[in-house]
């Protein structure tokens, strides 16, 4: 029975790691990415995530037209087992220019086990709003603002009571629109690029 639980543990300890580890990448001789090359990679990737949003969710340019500021991070990479992370780079913009460069980070405990990739889009609909975020020297969902989770009706457009509040979200996995996820906890900071 102690083998069976050694074993058990090591997997999933090994697994963890594999988990971890594969997300990054260090290659002997390579040289660090440029800054101005990771942020035209952050807003390729966040011009890619809004059109498919817009041709997935009816109103929802319409909806990103209206904001104040649009938060994009078109790659948060999630992993985890018992003990998860996710983590992702997105851009900032207001009046269709880019404004500044953001991290997204949070933790969980709880029971899960893999990776898996998102997209996160945050609508900031009021000035205040906008301003609160970029005043801070960090800004965790829930503590700094709410943020409501946009939600799709049955016909494809997008529910006009969930899309009331000062911040909201739209979530997208390889599947499609996320409707069931929680942002709380979840910190953004602001990048030196």
């Amino acid at each position: 029975m102690q083998k069976r639980t050694f074993l058990l543990r090591a997997t999933a300890a090994a697994t963890f790691a594999g988990l971890m580890l594969g997300g990054c990448t260090t290659t002997t001789g390579a040289a660090k990415p440029s800054n101005a090359a990771v942020k035209t990679e952050i807003e390729q990737g966040a011009y890619t995530t809004l059109e498919r949003l817009y041709k997935e969710v009816k109103g929802s340019r319409e909806l990103v037209h209206k904001a104040n500021g649009v938060l994009v991070f078109p790659n948060v990479v999630a992993a985890g087992l018992v003990v998860g992370a996710e983590y992702g780079k997105g851009v900032l913009r207001t009046g269709g220019q880019v404004a500044d460069y953001y991290s997204v980070a949070s933790l969980s405990v709880g029971f899960q086990a893999g990776a898996q990739s998102k997209a996160v889009v945050l609508l900031f609909m009021s000035r205040e709003a906008l301003d609160k975020f970029r005043a801070g020297k960090g800004w965790t969902a829930g503590v700094d603002g709410s943020v409501a989770l946009i939600k799709v009706g049955a016909n494809g457009d997008i529910d006009t009571a969930t899309a009331n509040n000062p911040v909201q979200a739209f979530v997208l996995t390889n599947a499609g629109l996320m409707a069931n996820l929680n942002l709380e906890g979840t910190k953004i900071s602001k990048l030196d690029l």
